[in-house]
């Protein structure tokens, strides 16, 4: 084979606790879960051993060489495994700076059609790739529901067969910062711990009851550094969801309902400025059978080469 595609989705944060601070580093404890927003990612094999990455949509052609995660994850690959490069084609959907994983989510994507490309098997040299990439990136060559904590390299994978949840999504396009954000929360810090109490609820099925546990302990500070995302926030909240909260470090928030007809519902009553979308949890196929390379596509979903921005 010389061509592999794979989705690489989103991710959401339901809660994100920060637990104190370590080696310079924010200590988080999370509930996070794989949404069916996705980017395609396209990796073709070379002769040589260089990387090339192509960004199409959401602005990714902008994204410099130096910040581009897709081609640190393909460069680190060949270095690992002294295998051939590749050129590598990522056509994005999931909005940038929207604390949705996706610059994490290409770079798992890149790892994952790499090591299929090339016939690696190693996951955990992968999820020491992944490690150095990004703090969340272990978790998007897996993806599914999860319990993160530490940096985002201590993982609890709950298990799949529980109620699928649903969310709108509102996406400012101006961001916040990572690191800025972070900063800003240690201005005045605020200690949460939501997440066990969200994790049991989902647990039991109890969607209702988990609902009420959405917080993100980095909400203030990023609203104080863009007012864009208070705003997002009270516009998801006036639809009455079951909960709503602000995911990653922002800029984007989520909204949880009870089905997905209530998403559709809310959002086609949205008269705001930002972008929406809506997404329900997902488990890749692949995970709820046996463990290996999760976002392989099908036969049929070989084809795609392209879809619509929302």
């Amino acid at each position: 084979m010389n061509t592999v595609k794979i989705k690489s989705y989103a991710k959401v944060n339901l809660t994100l606790d920060v637990t104190g601070r370590a080696g310079g580093y924010h200590l988080l404890d999370s509930f996070v879960a794989s949404v069916d927003l996705f980017d395609l990612v396209c990796v073709r094999k070379r002769k040589d051993k260089l990387v090339s990455v192509t960004m199409h949509g959401m602005d990714g052609e902008g994204i410099p060489p130096e910040r581009n995660n897709a081609l640190k994850a393909g460069e680190a690959f060949v270095g690992r495994f002294s295998t051939a490069g590749a050129d590598v084609t990522v056509y994005k959907n999931i909005p940038m700076g929207a604390g949705l994983g996706g610059s994490s989510a290409d770079a798992a994507g890149v790892l994952n059609a790499m090591a299929k490309l090339y016939g690696i098997d190693d996951k955990a040299a992968l999820g020491e790739l992944a490690d150095a990439l990004g703090s969340d990136t272990r978790y998007m060559l897996d993806g599914g529901f999860c319990r993160m904590r530490g940096r985002g390299e201590k993982l609890t994978f709950l298990p799949a067969d529980k109620k699928t949840m649903h969310f709108l999504l509102i996406c400012p396009k101006s961001s916040v910062a990572s690191g800025e954000c972070y900063a800003e929360y240690d201005r005045a810090p605020l200690l949460s711990s939501a997440t066990e109490s969200c994790i049991g609820a989902f647990g039991r099925g109890d969607i209702k009851e988990a609902g009420r546990y959405l917080t993100n302990a980095l909400y203030p500070a990023a609203a104080r550094l863009n007012p864009d995302v208070e705003k997002a926030l009270k516009e998801a909240q006036s639809f009455f969801p079951l909960g709503a909260a602000m995911t990653g470090s922002g800029s984007g928030v989520l909204a949880l309902f009870e089905t997905k007809e209530l998403c559709d519902w809310a959002r086609s009553r949205y008269r705001g400025k930002f972008r929406t979308y809506t997404v329900s949890t997902l488990v890749p196929r692949e995970k709820k059978k046996i463990f290996r390379s999760p976002f392989v596509l099908t036969a049929e979903e070989r084809e795609i080469s392209s879809f619509k921005e929302e």
